[in-house]
């Protein structure tokens, strides 16, 4: 820190100029660095040689370890760094820099009421920096070839501020920007290719290669993909391909509204009682909402997981599912139960690369999820198993064969809706057909639903659920009763009854949350028989770990002979982060009927440089009575990512691996190809370009300047990459069909005085496509004034609001403690200010204070005065006055 105590001495200094201080010639400057706003001003003086500053805010400002003292006349310290050392002695008229020692000039220094009025050349000189006054905005501009300690640590606090959740917008009242659909456009393609060899005693030497590239385009002005994946051998397998068009705003296919709809390896929709989502060749559409589950106490996600990937599921911060890479290259959590109330589910991918990919949505349970009046449908066809172009034999699936659907649902009122299905399946090489329906109402803090099925010969089923809350707990009841031989994809040929409970509740632990979750489940068999089967799961997140522990109990009731044996497991999993290194761990130990680990799995992952990582890991089996341990690097390069692996196990074999990893797709910036380690044929992508609208017209015109150096926001998230020289810059990893608001972070303009002229611009990403966003740069001012109430004092500690034109939030402040508040780096336009509700209401006056303003070439500091705030019983008509400027026509 700086000096606590920075005294100043008037006496004369030796050799000291005839030039004295007079207010005439006063100045006080803002200290800029770039971005960054220095201090609380800094005083200083226009000299018949140029300009001084106080020595002492200087100090503060840029709170260097410097120490000025009265008595001695001696200034002593260090500059930026340790050795940098610096004394100034009046006395003698010396300055000592390092081991530099040289004489003071008659300009260098002024003694001035202030204290020490340095010239501002050669302050420069002994900081080893350039200062540069500017009179005309009274800015005093640090400008520095090498990255400075205060600079460092503002960027340690801008990083930590990026994390922050920001301020949100209404998406749908923000300018959007749409990419129109073309009859061609060259996919990208996502490619991941691995070699590897093994040894072991069992089964000899083996050298494996597999690929999977799944791309992503546009034909016929709709969507496509596929995906071509090949077995062991480098020979291809299987391929999906897939053309659609999803439109969250529900405007395909003309009068149906839909917002989905898609040809070639589609899936369906799962009921409560008849349907299971499946994929194969066929098609689909329908007008629900792209996000809205199948049905409303479950929901199922599905993905692509490429080779050598994993994924996690959380809900509400809780993990509850793993999933590992498996031969079709997807990713399934069928049937996932949903609370009452909000659930927030987040899928977390890892990559053999160390790479890490997040998909959150929210799905909520309650009241609105069926609006009013308002009808859902869907249909399809589809011959479940079999892919559109199929190089090897048919999955071997309960569920193959031909099979179609049609569906609606209706929001009667704002608590009951109505849904009814007709299906006809395949199910054991035998056609069935089924009529479904179901009433769903709110009763109170619970959703219950009662839903019959008919196989349109003797069999039936019938259903009920409930969803509800009870205090702080969260209820999940259902009951299935089946007769005359039901079956169906939910409901097994040898099942007639299923009857299940769970409770989910947040305990406090201190200061900690823990998740417990609890089920049971009854189901009873055509033969007499039964089973139970009873699971608890406790979760608890701590500084650097998350644990959740699940214990499991089974128990068969045989309807001839004895019982078979309880199966009681244990599973413990585990992810965090301990001194750098990120690890993840699962652990299963039977109980019952014999104790024993069933396998144990531990990996490890840390940094390696910034673009490199390791990864280790180890585990055992007991069904092999096998243990391992291996070891990678993961390099991320610009274009690829390469991974290199090798393993041991206890039974002498070996392995080793080589995974390489890159996408190809068209360059938005020139037409081209590019390459990147990035997914572009998974996720969307936008092309930002950013320019200075100096006409404030929001267009971009020839001759307005393109803007380098500028870092931009997708959605909560900061870009990775700045505009390049012509303004340009790519984000990637955006999520499909999922609006995102692409902006400037502010943070990044080296001008307080070059402003967004807007929060951003929406996007709807596709697969595969860059949408172009173009983001104007305006000028920029400052508003002050000074809020008082009417008939009284200052108003300090308020908390005041800028709204341009489009009622959008531009700008906040609070008041300061005489009522003065000031609104920085306006952009030029017309404006209002307004109290905050909560401010209004606390304080009792209207927050409508009619105060309406210019920020433009002409006012570029609009200085409103004194504004008067009316009581809140003056009714809205009434409004405050405002200062200098008067209001627009």
């Amino acid at each position: 820190m700086a000096s606590a105590a920075l005294l100043f001495s008037a006496v004369p200094a030796h050799a000291q100029s005839e030039w004295t201080a007079n207010d005439d010639d006063a100045l006080l400057f803002d200290l800029r660095s770039g971005k960054y706003r220095l201090g609380d001003g800094v005083r200083g003086y226009q000299t018949s040689t140029g300009v001084c500053v106080d020595l002492a805010d200087v100090i503060m400002a840029l709170d260097l370890p410097i120490r000025l003292d009265k008595k001695s006349r001696r200034a002593t310290g260090w500059i930026f760094e340790e050795r940098e050392t610096l004394t100034i002695e009046r006395d003698s008229a010396t300055v000592q820099k390092v081991n530099t020692r040289v004489k003071l000039a008659d300009n260098d220094i002024y003694d001035t009421p202030e204290g020490w009025c340095t010239s501002v050349r050669t302050l420069s000189d002994w900081l080893g920096v350039k200062l540069r006054p500017d009179l005309s905005n009274a800015l005093l501009i640090l400008e520095s070839e090498r990255k400075l300690p205060f600079q460092r640590a503002m960027e340690r606090k801008e990083r930590a501020a990026k994390i922050r959740p920001r301020k949100s917008f209404d998406l749908s009242s923000l300018p959007q920007s749409t990419e129109s659909y073309k009859i061609w456009r060259t996919p990208s393609v996502d490619v991941v290719a691995s070699a590897g060899g093994l040894r072991d005693r069992r089964s000899g030497q083996d050298f494996d290669v597999r690929y999977e590239l799944f791309a992503s385009g546009e034909i016929g002005k709709a969507s496509f993909d596929a995906r071509l994946s090949s077995d062991d051998k480098g020979v291809p397998e299987n391929l999906r391909v897939r053309a659609y068009r999803t439109d969250p705003k529900a405007e395909l296919l003309g009068p149906l509204k839909a917002t989905h709809f898609a040809l070639g390896d589609v899936s369906t929709v799962s009921t409560a009682l008849v349907s299971q989502n499946t994929v194969g060749r066929g098609a689909f559409v329908t007008n629900r909402p792209v996000d809205r589950p199948d049905s409303f106490d479950r929901t199922s996600f599905r993905g692509e997981l490429p080779e050598g990937w994993d994924a996690e599921l959380y809900r509400n911060g809780q993990l509850l599912a793993f999933a590992e890479t498996r031969s079709d290259g997807r990713y399934e959590f069928i049937d996932v139960p949903l609370l009452y109330g909000q659930n927030r589910f987040e899928v977390v991918l890892y990559g053999p690369q160390g790479q890490v990919r997040r998909d959150s949505q929210n799905v909520p349970v309650g009241l609105d999820s069926i609006p009013p009046r308002k009808t859902y449908y869907w249909s399809g066809i589809q011959d479940a198993g079999e892919d559109l172009i199929r190089f090897g034999n048919k999955q071997s699936l309960r569920q193959a064969g031909w099979r179609g659907g049609f569906g609606l649902e209706r929001g009667l009122n704002a608590r009951t809706s109505v849904s009814a299905s007709l299906f006809s399946l395949q199910l054991d090489g035998i056609r069935r057909n089924y009529l479904e329906g179901s009433v769903r109402r709110a009763v109170g803090p619970a959703l219950v639903e009662l839903s019959g099925s008919s196989d349109l010969e003797s069999g039936a089923a019938f259903r009920g659920q409930l969803l509800g809350e009870l205090g702080e707990t969260y209820i999940t009841a259902e009951t299935i009763w089946a007769r005359g031989g039901f079956v169906s994809d939910r409901i097994e040929q040898t099942v007639n009854g299923r009857h299940s409970l769970s409770l989910d509740h947040n305990f406090k632990l201190g200061d900690k949350i823990v998740p417990f979750h609890i089920d049971a489940q009854y189901e009873t068999r055509t033969d007499g028989g039964a089973s139970l089967d009873f699971r608890g799961r406790a979760s608890l997140n701590l500084r650097r770990f998350s644990l959740t522990g699940e214990l499991g109990w089974e128990k068969q009731f045989s309807a001839f002979g004895p019982d078979p044996p309880d199966i009681v497991e244990a599973r413990l999993l585990a992810n965090g982060r301990i001194s750098g290194v990120r690890l993840r761990g699962e652990a299963v130990y039977r109980v019952a009927p014999e104790k024993r680990f069933e396998r144990v799995n531990f990996t490890g992952e840390w940094r390696a440089g910034d673009r490199a990582d390791w990864r280790a890991e180890l585990g055992y089996d007991a069904g092999v009575k096998r243990a391992r341990a291996g070891i990678g690097i993961i390099r991320r390069f610009d274009k690829f990512s390469l991974t290199a692996t090798a393993e041991a196990a206890s039974d002498g074999s070996v392995a080793a691996g080589l995974n390489l990893a890159f996408s190809l797709g068209p360059d938005p910036r020139n037409g081209k190809f590019r390459f990147s380690r990035n997914k572009l044929a998974s996720n969307g992508q936008a092309l930002a370009i950013v320019y200075r609208d100096r006409n404030g017209d929001g267009k971009r015109q020839s001759d307005e300047q393109l803007v380098k150096d500028v870092e931009l926001t997708a959605g909560q998230s900061t870009a990775l990459t700045a505009t390049d020289e012509q303004g340009r810059a790519i984000i990637d990893n955006l999520q499909p069909f999922r609006p995102v608001l692409i902006g400037i972070d502010t943070s990044s303009l080296s001008d307080p005085y070059v402003q967004p002229a807007l929060p951003g611009v929406v996007v709807t990403p596709r697969p595969g496509v860059a949408s172009t966003v173009e983001l104007p740069l305006v000028s920029a001012g400052e508003v002050e004034g000074t809020l008082r109430r009417k008939g009284g004092g200052v108003l300090a500690g308020v908390g005041l609001e800028l709204i341009d034109v489009e009622g959008r939030l531009v700008r906040s402040t609070v008041t300061e403690f005489d009522g003065f508040f000031l609104f920085e780096g306006v952009p030029y336009g017309r404006y209002r200010v307004r109290i905050q509700d909560l401010a209004a209401q606390a304080i009792k006056v209207s927050s409508l204070l009619g105060v309406q303003l210019i920020v433009d070439d002409d006012n570029q500091i609009a200085r409103l005065g004194v504004v008067t705030a009316q009581p809140d019983t003056v009714p809205d008509t009434v409004i405050a006055s405002a200062g200098a400027i008067p209001a627009p026509p």
